[in-house]
């Protein structure tokens, strides 16, 4: 009998996470050049990183030698001033999805469960499972979630509650204000993960202080990234704030080392570099009208999105994918999110996104 038969049942039956193909991947397998090809799928900042970031990351490399600080002081200090909060308040992680995989480690294990809508990012269900932990889905409302039954569906035995605001991949907002009603309904041993990995794209009129809602909800952790608008996907650094007892069990079970010198120094720079996040917030927005209205012109539904791509509806999904694929474009199919006839495609800069759209016209046709 093979080793790998020995591992946890609830382990062998996990599916690995799909990402967004590999420019270099689709390359390949089509024979085209890499400089010709637009890739769309993994909602990452067509600008790029900031200069300021860049500049830190390659003076940090001078020191590449020596292991990075494990408590990412610098950093830490940076999150501080920036929303005044305790360093005690915060984790950080290899890029929110090791944040959120903290959590399910800290407060998830066999005989407990974790609840989070359908159509949700498909990391709470992997961090789930690999835990032992049982998973709760509840149904999406309009593609979005349906606060009042997630709070229903919470059980004895649940631990968490999965909430990402922006959602991922429908990208649909849900206003602070329900948030907070929510909160209230959460029973005090439950730890809601507020997932926020796309919070900086949020307009004025729909920002709210989450953050500030941790002193009256210590079961509450934010978790955000700096792999979207910050430009540093490529680094993998993300964090999470919430109640000092919260963060002390996370960090028990983090690797000592998990953010590299570079990513530290990195994010510190961009964090500080207010223009560069403006300048990112603007180009999203005028590419989501972009985008937005080719669509409406081709006749095919969209989702609004809150974040930096936009879902639509094209039908023969697996066939429009494979036609802009040999065309050299990259979006991201999410069947697998439980929706088969749509596709999402990332804002990029203007020509990429003028691009895309003539190549779904094409493909289309």
């Amino acid at each position: 009998m093979s080793v790998a038969n020995k591992a946890p049942d609830y382990i062998r039956a996990i599916s690995p996470y799909q990402p967004g193909k590999p420019i270099g991947e689709l390359a390949r397998e089509m024979g085209l050049e890499e400089a010709s090809i637009v890739k769309l799928a993994s909602n990452e900042n067509p600008l790029g990183m900031s200069a300021k970031a860049r500049e830190a990351a390659v003076a940090a490399l001078t020191d590449i030698a020596r292991y990075p600080d494990g408590n990412g002081f610098e950093l830490k200090a940076a999150l501080c001033a920036r929303f005044g909060v305790e360093a005690d308040m915060i984790v950080l992680g290899n890029g929110s999805n090791d944040v959120l995989e903290l959590a399910a480690r800290a407060f998830l294990g066999p005989g407990r469960s974790a609840v989070f809508a359908q159509h949700a990012f498909a990391v709470y269900p992997l961090a789930t499972n690999a835990t032992g932990a049982r998973c709760i889905e509840v149904p999406a409302k309009d593609f979005g979630h349906d606060l009042p039954a997630m709070a229903e569906a919470i059980e004895p035995d649940t631990r968490i509650v999965f909430l990402a605001n922006p959602n991922n991949p429908t990208g649909t907002f849900v206003e602070g204000s329900e948030i907070e009603a929510f909160l209230r309904k959460v029973p005090s041993q439950v730890l809601v993960v507020l997932d926020e990995a796309y919070t900086e794209y949020l307009s004025d009129a729909q920002r709210y202080d989450s953050l500030g809602w941790i002193e009256a909800f210590p079961n509450l952790l934010v978790s955000r990234t700096f792999s979207k608008a910050y430009g540093l996907a490529g680094l993998r650094v993300g964090y999470g704030i919430g109640n000092p007892d919260v963060v002390d069990l996370m960090n028990r079970v983090r690797q000592p080392f998990n953010v590299s010198s570079v990513a530290l120094a990195a994010a510190a720079a961009a964090l500080a570099d207010e223009e560069f996040l403006a300048r990112s917030a603007e180009i999203n927005s005028r590419g989501m009208a972009q985008i937005t209205e080719a669509l409406a012109g081709l006749g095919l539904e969209w989702i609004a999105s809150a974040g930096n791509f936009v879902t639509f509806k094209v039908g023969n999904a697996a066939g429009i994918n494979a036609a802009l694929l040999r065309q050299g474009v990259i979006v991201r199919p999410i069947a697998g999110y439980g929706m088969p006839e749509w596709l999402r495609v990332s804002i990029g800069l203007p020509e990429e996104n003028a691009r895309f759209i003539e190549a779904l016209r094409r493909a289309l046709a």
